[in-house]
């Protein structure tokens, strides 16, 4: 499916299943609402897979890598040469994310959709749409077309994910410069001065952090994309990586697959998938707020929750495979505990209870 035709595909959340979740959580033989957002998330699956039987496995983390032209202003400690570093150690499952992923039963996809480097590195999925974008701050990060192609390969390997059986997906990056380009995307999409949504990233000096500032400045004044066009910007001053992940929200969400968003990038990410498709955001689940300044902000303008706070910035995905144990232990109260008619006690009475149980979420 095309950009266009999925973006059609994405239906509204079943009222129906969220329903049925709703009374299951109220007739549990716990107090009523007593694990909060668990509560809400596995009202909100059921709304995503139009079923109140929700399930979170099989499960897949993908992780979109790319390299970022920006990094000749000197907005990273590292040069571009650790993407594809830590691209071949996704394959050998030598990356926090990869120990994370297996100890939450998370199946790890890596993707090359724009590593500079050319070498082609076995276990490593090759959508690459050009080997990294070109520097912002002299013009468009990479065409229109190209943004377009990313998306598009975003929306293919999460739809082919659903088709394998995949229930959940979560998203994660690996790009040198990548906080950079998350920075302008979401300075531009929450009109912020780069300076509100710009921190250190993997490590930068109060220097390294003005230069950071002052690219983004001048990629958004050289390149003028226009807010009301989430594929514009996204071109002009983001990055390949963002794409992808802007892709897997739009695929997952037309094909009824709660689609998990990670940290900071991965939310600028989630915000071009909302402006392109609002629909698509019900489909989203937040892990935790980035300990990055824009990250709260981001969660925000998604009308998001995060469940966890634990002031985490890894990125490639360790924040949303962390998510799963924490649903995976909501789910099994929501499954296997016992009702109030089961056990012949009296049901707690809501009486803060003023609105129907959907439009509480």
């Amino acid at each position: 499916m095309n950009l266009e035709e999925t973006a059609k595909a994405i239906q509204p959340l079943d009222k129906a299943a969220m329903e049925q979740a709703s009374r299951r959580w109220d007739g549990i033989a716990k107090p009523l609402h007593s694990l909060g957002l668990l509560e809400r998330a596995v009202i909100r699956i059921a709304g995503m897979q139009r079923t109140a039987k929700v399930a979170l496995s099989p499960r897949a983390l993908l992780i979109f890598c790319a390299d970022n032209g920006v990094v000749a202003q000197g907005v990273t400690q590292t040069d571009q040469s650790v993407t594809a570093l830590v691209a071949e150690n996704f394959t050998k499952g030598q990356t926090s994310a990869c120990v994370m992923a297996k100890k939450a039963g998370v199946d790890l996809f890596p993707v090359d959709i724009g590593i500079a480097q050319e070498k082609k590195i076995p276990g490593l999925l090759q959508e690459k749409i050009r080997p990294g974008t070109a520097d912002l701050t002299q013009g468009p990060a990479m065409s229109r077309a190209e943004a377009v192609w990313a998306v598009e390969a975003g929306i293919r390997l999460s739809r082919q994910l659903s088709r394998q059986g995949y229930r959940a997906i979560a998203t994660g990056e690996m790009g040198i410069g990548n906080t950079t380009t998350s920075a302008a995307v979401a300075a531009v999409l929450l009109g912020r001065d780069p300076a509100q949504v710009t921190g250190i990233g993997a490590g930068l000096s109060h220097e390294g952090l003005i230069r950071k500032v002052e690219a983004i400045r001048k990629g958004i004044a050289v390149n003028r994309p226009d807010p009301a066009d989430a594929l514009d910007v996204l071109a002009k001053v983001g990055g390949l990586d963002l794409a992808g992940i802007a892709g897997t929200f739009l695929g997952g969400a037309s094909a009824g697959v709660p689609v998990v968003i990670d940290g900071f990038i991965s939310a600028a990410a989630a915000l071009i998938a909302a402006r392109i498709c609002p629909a698509s955001a019900a489909y989203m689940l937040a892990s935790h707020v980035s300990a990055e300044p824009a990250g709260q902000l981001l969660l925000d303008a998604l009308g998001q929750q995060a469940i966890l706070h634990a002031q985490m910035c890894l990125g490639e995905g360790t924040g949303a495979v962390a998510l799963f144990p924490v649903l995976d232990m909501g789910i099994a109260v929501y499954e296997q505990m016992q009702s109030f008619v089961e056990i012949e006690m009296e049901p707690y009475v809501d009486f803060q209870k003023e609105e129907t149980p959907c439009s509480r979420l």
